[in-house]
């Protein structure tokens, strides 16, 4: 699993929630896998409570297997988890069904967002801290912290991987139209 150092910000979430975040993601996954009924979650801390947007991310032996999120926070973390693992396992329209031979080399990193923020000058964008989201009409692209840390992109690339991800020209950021939404995300 790409290990992030500094990615990100810290929202708080001890260890052990941390690990819980995990272990629902993993027994989740490996329920469905095994088509078992999904393990009844235990009692989730007020943390784990709160409405939170986040990203489950799959890589297998260091290759992505999936990557699926809620950007708004709309449930509880460990319901938003739940579901989001099961989505990039097995929803990922980029890749087939996780199938239950690839469980031991799966790596599973969660990425829980802090609330967007637009904003209108991109010296406002730090890489390796804020993750971007371009919106341009019917057209939006997002893209986490870690991945442009990942590939070491400066701002400008940044920019233009996540036009190119919302399916617009590499430059649109520059157009008047677009509206650029920061966020940062606790990675782990």
């Amino acid at each position: 699993m790409p290990h992030h150092a500094q990615i990100g910000v810290d929202l708080g979430l001890t260890d052990q929630e941390k690990k819980s975040l995990h272990q629902i993601a993993r027994t989740t996954i490996e329920a469905r896998t095994a088509g078992t009924t999904l393990p009844a979650c235990e009692a989730p801390t007020p943390t784990l409570q709160e409405k939170r947007g986040a990203f489950v991310s799959l890589h297998r032996k260091g290759e992505l297997r999936g990557c699926i999120g809620y950007i708004h926070a709309v449930k509880p973390l460990y319901e938003t988890i739940r579901e989001m693992a099961i989505a990039a396992a097995f929803q990922d329209p980029r890749f087939p069904p996780l199938s239950s031979d690839e469980l031991p080399d799966l790596d599973i990193e969660i990425s829980v967002l802090t609330p967007m923020r637009q904003i209108s000058d991109i010296t406002e964008i730090e890489v390796g801290k804020h993750g971007l989201m371009i919106v341009q009409g019917n057209y939006s692209g997002l893209l986490l912290p870690q991945v442009a840390a990942d590939y070491g992109w400066s701002r400008e690339e940044f920019l233009k991987h996540t036009c190119m991800k919302a399916g617009l020209p590499q430059t649109a950021w520059k157009e008047k139209n677009s509206k650029i939404f920061v966020f940062s995300a606790d990675v782990f």
